[in-house]
Formats: structure tokens, sequence, C-alpha cells
């Protein structure tokens, strides 16, 4: 009766069983039918909850696969594109990939832990993924960002995308000139090439490969047969590499 009970409120929740009833039932069989579901519910509500976990659990799975088989799709571009910028150990046995936006929140929240998980485990290959959402402020940040990148190379581009993460102020031209200053650099020129071809191409790949994973928000997290939507603690990280390196 219980396994019954259970294929019954999974039809409610998908089906429509409770209203029609089996088919081939007389009017009077379907009224008693419905009857007898709807008194054994009401005495047995923890029924509904067990179906809701296994139709929970059933969604998991489906999305986990979902995200296996983009990631085996699209796996050249998430973990191999010259455009990006490499840190952590180049040649590290697992590859940490994240898609950022500087005026995100919870990515300034994350940069911290991503720079102690990086440092403290030595053998993480760390990608970042140019990925501005939040406006022009973002998109502004991730131009200059690739600019720095393409003109000065893997250090420049860490000692900008830092600076980034922990500008306070709007990014413009002024605030923008004034951080290539304090890092060394000629601000006109990264000034000029953050509206080139060279640096959109990177932007609108990106942007191209998050539709194509069905990433929508920042931080999203991708390694070896995983992502990750959201900011998730220093611990969590370690325990995802962990399970990585496991699984080989």
């Amino acid at each position: 009766m219980r396994r019954l009970a259970l294929g019954l409120a999974a039809s409610l929740a998908t089906t429509g069983a409770f209203a029609e009833g089996p088919a081939g039932m007389s009017d009077s069989e379907r009224a008693a039918f419905r009857e007898e579901v709807r008194a054994y519910l009401l005495e047995n509500p923890e029924v509904l909850i067990e179906a809701m976990d296994v139709l929970h659990s059933r969604e998991e799975q489906s999305a986990a696969q979902r995200d296996h088989e983009m990631l085996a799709a699209n796996a050249d571009a998430i973990f191999a594109s010259p455009s990006d910028w490499v840190g952590g150990n180049p040649e590290g046995d697992v590859v940490l990939v994240e898609f950022m936006d500087y005026r995100c929140g919870y990515c300034r929240k994350a940069y911290t832990e991503v720079e102690e998980l990086v440092k403290s485990d030595g053998n993480i290959r760390f990608v970042v993924k140019e990925f501005p959402i939040l406006g022009e402020a973002s998109l502004l940040s991730s131009q200059f960002a690739i600019a720095v990148l393409q003109l000065h190379g893997d250090l420049a581009y860490k000692a900008a995308h830092d600076g980034l993460i922990d500008l306070r102020g709007e990014p413009n031209g002024e605030t923008l000139a004034r951080l290539a200053s304090d890092l060394g650099h000629d601000p006109q020129p990264i000034l000029d090439r953050m509206n080139s071809d060279d640096v959109m191409a990177v932007i609108k790949a990106n942007h191209a490969l998050a539709d194509a994973m069905e990433i929508s928000g920042t931080p999203t997290f991708v390694t070896k047969g995983m992502m990750v939507r959201g900011y998730v603690p220093l611990e969590a990280m370690r325990q995802i590499v962990a399970e990585v390196r496991a699984d080989g």
C-alpha cells in the first residue's frame, strides 16, 4: 500500500491522476478511488514529503547529467582557451575555472578564499573567465583587465585583476587611468585598446560559452565533471578539489 501511495502522490504532482483516476473506471468507481487516495494521504501526509524528496533527487541527478554533457561538449573552450589568464600552477593536476564579474559582491567575497585555496594547495591550475554581466561598470572593468593582459602579459593582468577586485570607486576613464599608472603602465594604450575587436572578442566568446553552458550568474566555478553555481566557502572548495582528485 505504501508503494502504491508513493506512486499516487507522484501522480498528484505530475499527471493529474487524482482528478481522473485509472482508465476504464466508472464514475462511481473513480469517485471511490479518489476518496481512498485522499483519505490515505490525509492519514499519512509524510508520504507526500517522501515523494517530493524522490522527485528532488531525480531532478538533481538530471541536472548533474546535463552539466556533464555540457562540460564534455565545451571542454576545449572552458579549459584551454588561449585568451584566458592562467594562474596557480599551470601544470596542476586539477583545473579550476571561474566565470567572474568584478562588480559582483559574491565574486569579491570568493576572491580571498580562492586565492587561499590555490596558494595553499599548490597544484591547482586556476583559470579566470571574464564574464561581465552587471552593467557598464562590469564591462569596463573586464575590458581594462583583458587589455592589460594582451598588452603586458600574465603578471600585469594579475595585478590589474587584484586592483579591480579592490576598486571601491566607479570604473571610468579617470579611475582606470589612475589604476594603470599605479600599476606602472602608461594608461593611454590600455584605454585605447579597451574597445578593440581583440578585447571585445574575448568577452563575446565568454558570453557565448556561458550561454552554451547555461551559466547566468557569478561566480560560477567549473572543474572536471562538475559545475558549481554561486559562492562556495573555502572548506567546501577544498572538498570539491579532493573529490576531483579522487575521481582521477
